[in-house]
């Protein structure tokens, strides 16, 4: 058996990387997956056929997450294919523009927040009704970054976004307590996905960024996948508001040598 085994999840953007290792994982467990895209339907598609590889359910459903109407179809397809939604991961995003504030335009402050903050929140009020009416319980993980508290010049947009995601799940792991329902974030480090791809492959980049990180590589999808998995099964039901950090210890060595 399973540790989610019958359980129904809605993985956002999980098209490709973190996500969609956390869609399989899930399935690996027992979990139906409603697996959601932006513009990746292929990724998608490839995330589906691993999923029902594993013997467990799959469907589609192309997601913005900035769009509320967009949201309460995604959550409507789920209950309509699989069933009422018991695991939301929130995923979706994008990363910062790389410019300081003073060079930036407010389009692309207000594009990371509406897709890593605002995104999110709208996810988790679905989430939260629907749980609601099905009389409690439930998980709900947000997908942080090491920059919810490391600050980073030319990123200031993304930290904004990724520092507000977990005060909002702190929040809100309060709020929803007496309904028994679980609300965690985790915060990855540099993790191997095809967003960093071309980062992580450049022989430049790599002799100035692992240094930093105690383990001297990226991380994978799968080590983020696998503390998912526990957050989303009944081994973690007395953990709320908590963010778990999986970054080589980048973040400890955040100001060494000073």
């Amino acid at each position: 058996m399973g540790q989610l085994d019958g359980l129904k999840a809605l993985v956002t953007g999980s098209d490709s990387g973190i996500g969609q290792a956390i869609a399989i994982a899930f399935a690996q467990e027992g979990a139906d997956v409603l697996v959601t895209y932006h513009s990746d339907r292929d990724g998608a598609e490839e995330t589906r056929r691993r999923i029902e590889a594993q013997k467990r359910k799959a469907a589609l459903c192309q997601l913005d997450v900035r769009d509320e109407r967009s949201v309460t179809a995604a959550f409507d397809a789920a209950e309509r294919e699989l069933g009422p939604i018991f695991i939301l991961v929130n995923n979706a995003g994008i990363g910062g523009v790389g410019k300081p504030i003073a060079e930036s335009y407010p389009d692309e402050f207000k594009n990371i927040l509406m897709s890593d903050l605002y995104g999110p929140y709208l996810c988790a009020r679905e989430f939260i009704r629907l749980r609601n009416r099905e009389g409690g319980r439930g998980k709900l993980i947000n997908i942080t970054s090491v920059h919810e508290a490391i600050p980073s010049p030319g990123h200031a947009a993304y930290g904004a976004a990724k520092g507000g995601l977990l005060t909002f799940t702190r929040s809100l792991a309060l709020e929803v307590a007496p309904a028994c329902i679980n609300v965690n974030a985790i915060a990855p480090g540099l993790i191997r996905t095809p967003m960093t791809q071309a980062r992580t492959d450049n022989p430049a980049m790599r002799a100035k960024e692992m240094p930093n990180i105690p383990w001297h590589r990226p991380g994978t999808a799968e080590e983020v996948a696998r503390p998912a998995v526990y957050l989303a099964s009944a081994d973690s039901d007395y953990v709320t508001g908590q963010s778990i950090t999986i970054d080589g210890g980048l973040e400890m060595n955040w100001g060494q040598g000073a």
